[in-house]
């Protein structure tokens, strides 16, 4: 691979969609933004079931494999292909989405969901993850702002605390490749903040 990834993660209402578009206008050269899942045509029909579902009518082991049914499309259908032109391409969520929230949130085998991520990624690795860290009750309550609930803001407060440890504990084992940021900072300062980490990771950073 000649091309990077960079890759936002985050709880709900964190803010990853405003800072990627942030993110996106900084760069101005051709960068790719994508997301998981949702990033292909299949992608956006798997995104409707995983979000738009009712709460209890999909498993948690179905619920698993279809984010890695999303990830397998997308990696073989977008990430991969730029990744080898050399693009930069910016991901809302990859791998660790998966660890927080099933593993983490749903309390299943974290080996087990690790295994299945990695085969359906074939084994790419982000270059850089910027965590956007919040408190569960302050990241509900601003995606309560922007319309009705999806399936997964819908879950119980403590899902989502298991969620957010799991992200801070990704952070503490892969310090090379993770910038954890406080979302509740100001829009600007985080956008400055990630701008100049992406341009160190870019080699495009002012000298």
């Amino acid at each position: 691979m000649t091309g990077k990834l960079v890759v936002f993660e985050g709880g709900e209402g964190a803010g990853k969609g405003t800072q990627i578009r942030h993110l996106e206008r900084h760069l101005d050269f051709g960068v790719l933004v994508t997301r998981q899942p949702g990033g292909t045509d299949l992608g956006a029909e798997l995104r409707r079931v995983l979000l738009e579902s009712a709460p209890g009518t999909v498993d948690d082991r179905t619920e698993a494999l279809l984010y890695a049914a999303d990830r397998a499309q997308h990696v073989a259908e977008v990430v991969e292909p730029a990744l080898l032109l050399g693009r930069t391409v910016i991901c809302d969520r990859w791998v660790d989405s998966s660890i927080a929230y099933q593993a983490a949130g749903r309390r299943m085998d974290r080996v087990w969901i690790e295994a299945l991520s990695t085969w359906a990624t074939a084994g790419i690795v982000p270059d850089l993850t910027i965590l956007l860290d919040i408190d569960p009750l302050d990241g509900l309550d601003r995606a309560a702002h922007r319309g009705s609930a999806d399936r997964l803001e819908r879950e119980a407060l403590d899902f989502h605390r298991r969620v957010r440890q799991a992200y801070l504990d990704l952070a503490d084992a892969n310090i090379g490749r993770y910038l954890v940021l406080d979302a509740t900072k100001p829009e600007d300062e985080l956008a400055a903040t990630i701008a100049r980490r992406v341009d160190t990771l870019l080699g495009t950073a002012p000298a």
